[in-house]
């Protein structure tokens, strides 16, 4: 089991640029196209003045990236986390327009952060530094022009003080600013568990696709999983893969892991898990990092899988909950080892995917039930994940090849459509 807490090792814009390149050899990109695809469209450095609770004030420093809007508005999460930086948010800006073009959703990419520790900050000190960003970034952000969402660090609290802040500057609600938000206020059903229920879908479908699959209704019965996260999208795709019949054998956190050869159970684990406790604390289990297992989930921070510790991973999958998990060198054993990955433009495609449910009910003020949701984001999932496989067959490259090609020619379609103005 890779340990937690890897530090990044590549630096995620380089690798962008280097995936981009790749696939626009593939797909013969235009060079004109491919020009305007390295650059993104806007990028917004600002200074967060916040008055903390002993009265002194703390200036913390911001971002917000919008990569391309070819196939419509931007969207993409705001961060909180102490090593953000304007490197990493314009990486993943250009990864999330890959993402909604390959799910066909009709967004382009952004991203935003903060360079803070949340945890060391009290909730009255986030709440201000939360809307002040909000009100530095509302130049540029809108319903119709870029539409934030949670990410590490944020959660539907912060997503509700965002469109307080803009609506409040607006003059009248606009629920459409932000997506992730608490259902009350006009939140979807079903996003807060998008992203790891979505990458259960992909594992399921896989499975499927390489005739694995011994059942219909638990399409990953029999399939060992660990999971290396338990934050959000760890401890749903956890919960949603066991539901379909996987054995959770391993899970770790920010502290460390447990691996458990006769299966934990997720669902009581997170059910009575305290607050501020840690996995290796609370559930029963022995560290076993070598043992071989099926399905690999990282769903925790990027750049955890490396050319150092690649060749040591014993699973036959492995489904990238986490933004840029792998790097290019670690893909390369992991092909070479014969390890199907699913890179993570589709893996962790289900939160942006519910993300524009929800954002279409804001905009119709119709709401949707849950297991209507759900069946519109398996679907979704399914079908992107046909065509990514389908033509990973037939050309005969690497899933994440396959998914950049997709992703970057219906990019590139829509950007030849429009035409450059002037």
């Amino acid at each position: 089991m890779i340990q937690p807490s890897i530090p990044v090792r590549h630096d995620m814009w380089d690798q962008s640029l280097q995936q981009l390149d790749e696939a626009a050899g593939l797909i013969k990109l235009d060079p004109d196209v491919h020009a305007v695809l390295k650059h993104p469209k806007r990028t917004l450095e600002v200074s967060v003045p916040v008055k903390m609770d002993d009265g002194h004030v703390e200036v913390f420093q911001g971002y917000r990236v919008q990569h391309n809007q070819f196939r419509g508005p931007c969207k993409g999460g705001i961060r909180f986390h102490h090593e953000v930086s304007m490197s990493e948010v314009k990486a993943l800006a250009m990864l999330m327009t890959w993402k909604c073009a390959l799910m066909n959703i009709p967004f382009g990419g952004a991203k935003g952060g903060i360079v803070v520790d949340p945890s060391k900050l009290s909730t009255g000190e986030l709440e201000r530094l939360t809307r002040r960003f909000t009100s530095e970034i509302s130049i540029i952000i809108g319903a119709d022009k870029d539409i934030p969402a949670p990410d590490m660090g944020t959660n539907p609290q912060t997503m509700a003080w965002m469109m307080d802040t803009y609506s409040t500057i607006a003059g009248h609600s606009v629920p459409q600013i932000v997506t992730g938000k608490p259902i009350t206020i006009g939140g979807s059903q079903g996003r807060n568990e998008a992203t790891g229920r979505g990458c259960s879908y992909i594992a399921a479908a896989v499975v499927k696709a390489m005739g694995q699959a011994d059942s219909a209704l638990q399409p990953l019965k029999g399939m060992t999983v660990v999971v290396q996260g338990a934050g959000n999208v760890g401890s749903h795709a956890a919960k949603c893969m066991q539901a379909l019949g996987a054995k959770i054998v391993g899970i770790s956190d920010v502290k460390g892991g447990v691996y458990n050869t006769e299966g934990i159970d997720v669902e009581r684990l997170f059910a009575t898990l305290p607050p501020k406790t840690f996995v290796q604390d609370w559930c029963p289990g022995v560290k076993v990092p070598n043992d071989e297992f099926d399905i690999l989930v990282p769903a925790a921070l990027g750049g955890v899988i490396t050319e150092e510790n690649a060749g040591r991973i014993k699973a036959k999958i492995i489904v990238e909950g986490a933004n840029g998990p792998t790097s290019p060198e670690a893909d390369e054993i992991l092909e070479r080892n014969g390890v199907t990955v699913v890179p993570d433009i589709l893996a962790n495609a289900g939160g942006v995917t519910v993300s524009y449910f929800e954002w279409v009910q804001g905009l119709q003020w119709y709401f949707w039930e849950l297991e209507e949701i759900n069946k519109k984001l398996e679907r979704v999932m399914t079908s992107a994940f046909d065509t990514l496989w389908s033509l990973s067959k037939r050309e005969n490259v690497s899933l994440r090849k396959a998914a950049m090609m997709i992703a970057v020619g219906r990019v590139a379609e829509a950007g030849n459509s429009l035409g450059l103005f002037p």
